[in-house]
């Protein structure tokens, strides 16, 4: 069977993400790779400068599976860097640009990465915490005027040899390490194979029977224009772009969400492709702009990262008329493993407030909290999925990845669920306390690591509340230490002192006491439930 008859892009010639370059390069070499601000770059120019980068990384010492980091925000460039690194045969590690000082610091250390490429809104925090970074050999500058006469990304890249290098790879090597909030107060790095971005394009090579009409979403051709306004340190943009430039598609890249961008890109290059979260959709459809804009070149706009309220979507499928499919997954899991098609996207489906079910070669079940045993429909537990495209494990953690991939192969996700008679799956909570703010996940130990660290602060703890805007907000429940005045203005300037702005607080309640259970084990549920009172979930 031909890609061309695949029922989405396949390419066996393709083995590992670092083939993709050269592979589009032979075959559509004068095809434009990647838009940025008005700069094109055709897939010839991507195979030559990510052998050029590649060949760089390796003059300066980075060897198979080391890491290397950027800290930025999206650009064309990141995608040359991605796919150079993988050509080095090195595993590039996206660093939220959001993040405070303290935490970058924590990420470039524990990736150990070799190099470090920052963007120019990031200069001034590595040079304050430059002598805190531990581990990399150079820092290049992805704009001139940088601090410590670091080399410029473009100068640096330019004289290197554009020869294609010679790294032998295989497709379960680690590509991408992404960065996820930890439960214990601390990011984990989720490293995920080169095969983990392809392997439902290889399933559905093997299996075309699988793809009916449902799964248009996934189908690809060089034709398509995707979008990738979310942030590369995120799955929904790093892995959006890598998944579009495998599909040898136009991909057209903003630096960040701006919605009047959003808005200028559809019209300027016709966007067939793109991926936003509820946040993200709803200042859509604040925009004044949003009535004379034409939607109808977008034949799929995917969104998930956190629930749709159902009114918003309503609003959102009758104001934009185009292709909606909601995704459900996880950083773990490579992005989605559920889908809910176009045609379930009409006023009165009881689906819409599903997350959808299994995409093929994906198996999804519900089972209960501390077994693994499958729930039959209709019953509450925890959602799990067994996927080809899961993580190889958390970088370092061989006791957290345990505690989440079984030795079955089920991922465990975390959130409380059930799945109806045809398969569908609705979220219903959290096994764990984890916040989803304007599609950032948001765990409350990091938060509270963070408040704890406050002299007036006796004791704390986070939730999350519902917020029209981002879905939820984190909001800080705090017992102030005796004799103490602490206000909620100065506890959240200090939080973000600490972790990043949409992490902290934007609210505080002081109280007395926490409540706990017999064995002192807090309450969360207790204080979340009037917040929460009157809702159908509780997540929003």
């Amino acid at each position: 069977m031909s890609a061309a008859q695949s029922p989405i892009a396949y390419f066996p010639e393709i083995r590992t993400l670092a083939d993709v370059p050269a592979f589009h390069g032979r075959r559509t070499p004068e095809r434009t790779a990647l838009c940025f601000e008005g700069r094109r770059t055709s897939y010839a120019e991507l195979e030559r400068r990510t052998a050029q980068v590649a060949n760089g990384l390796i003059e300066a010492g980075v060897g198979r599976g080391a890491r290397v980091a950027w800290l930025g925000k999206n650009s064309d460039h990141f995608f040359e860097i991605v796919f150079g690194t993988l050509r080095a045969g090195g595993v590039l590690t996206p660093v939220n640009w959001r993040l405070a000082p303290p935490e970058v610091v924590y990420i470039t250390n524990d990736a150990e990465a070799e190099v470090l490429f920052v963007d120019a809104d990031c200069f001034a925090l590595v040079d304050r915490v430059f002598d805190q970074l531990g581990t990399p050999r150079c820092v290049i500058a992805m704009q001139p005027n940088a601090p410590r006469n670091w080399e410029t990304y473009e100068a640096w890249r330019d004289r290197q040899s554009s020869a294609a290098p010679s790294v032998a790879l295989d497709p379960e090597d680690v590509a991408l390490q992404l960065y996820t909030s930890g439960t214990t107060g601390r990011p984990k790095g989720v490293q995920l194979s080169h095969r983990s971005f392809f392997a439902y394009n290889e399933y559905s090579y093997a299996h075309p029977e699988a793809f009916g009409p449902d799964m248009d979403w996934n189908r690809w051709s060089a034709d398509d224009v995707s979008l990738v306004a979310m942030p590369v340190f995120h799955i929904s943009g790093s892995g959006w772009g890598v998944l579009s430039l495998y599909a040898g598609a136009l991909t057209v890249v903003l630096r960040e969400f701006d919605v009047g961008a959003v808005l200028d890109s559809i019209g300027e290059f016709g966007v067939t492709k793109a991926v936003l979260v509820p946040t993200t959709i709803q200042m859509v459809l604040e925009h004044p702009r949003v009535t004379e804009t034409d939607f109808s070149s977008i034949t799929d706009l995917l969104y998930g990262a956190s629930p749709i309220p159902l009114p918003l979507l309503e609003r959102a499928v009758e104001t934009l008329k185009c292709g909606f499919v909601q995704l459900y997954g996880m950083t773990e899991t490579c992005g989605a493993f559920t889908y809910l098609p176009r045609d379930d996207h009409k006023p009165g489906n009881r689906r819409m407030r599903s997350a959808g079910k299994a995409v093929p070669g994906a198996d999804v079940a519900i089972m209960p909290v501390s077994e693994e045993r499958i729930l039959p429909s209709g019953e509450e537990g925890e959602i799990c999925v067994r996927t080809p495209a899961a993580m190889k494990g958390y970088w370092k953690l061989p006791e957290e990845t345990a505690r989440v991939i079984q030795p079955s192969g089920w991922l465990r996700t975390g959130d409380a669920g059930v799945m109806d008679e045809d398969g569908f799956v609705y979220i219903r909570d959290r096994v764990k306390d984890m916040i989803v703010s304007g599609g950032e996940n948001v765990y409350p130990a990091e938060v509270e690591s963070a408040l704890y660290g406050h002299p007036d602060v006796s004791e704390c703890a986070v939730i999350g509340v519902p917020d029209d805007k981002w879905g939820e907000a984190v909001k800080a429940i705090v017992i102030r230490r005796p004799g103490t005045t602490l206000d909620a203005a100065a506890l959240i300037a200090y939080a973000r002192q600490h972790i990043a702005g949409y992490k902290a607080p934007k609210s505080v309640d002081f109280v007395d006491v926490l409540p706990r259970n017999a064995s002192g084990k807090l309450l969360k549920n207790v204080l979340r439930k009037p917040f929460w009172e009157g809702r159908d979930r509780q997540v929003n």
